[in-house]
């Protein structure tokens, strides 16, 4: 499988931004999409954004206007743009890679996102 290192998380007040990464240890230029997911104590992983080997890209209800998702496949890395940050943003953050082979998959170790109010 595909390693995944995330960088980027803290803490932030509510409003704030912050970029996360996610630095892949294989090219990414064909893996099929790149996601990223979040979680919060107590709820499900939901998938927060997702962007095509193509450039398309698909948001969360909740973030759409907020985030945005981006990859340089020259650097094997994925960008998540947060900004206007809410309280109901905090959670950790996961890199998913989702391709047709297996060592085009996998998951990142997560980071930290706080927003305080």
């Amino acid at each position: 499988q595909v390693q995944l290192v995330e960088s980027g998380g803290g803490l932030v007040q509510a409003g704030g931004s912050l970029r996360l990464s996610c630095v892949a240890s294989v090219s990414i230029f064909n893996i099929d999409t790149m996601n990223w997911y979040r979680q919060a104590p107590g709820k499900q992983r939901e998938l927060v954004a997702e962007i095509t080997s193509g450039g398309s890209t698909n948001y969360a209800d909740s973030v759409k206007g907020r985030f945005t998702i981006s990859r340089d496949n020259a650097k094997n890395t994925v960008y998540l743009q947060m900004n206007s940050l809410k309280p109901e943003d905090t959670a950790v953050y996961y890199c998913n890679a989702r391709g047709i082979y297996t060592y085009q998959r996998g998951w990142g170790q997560g980071t930290q996102v706080t927003v305080s109010s």
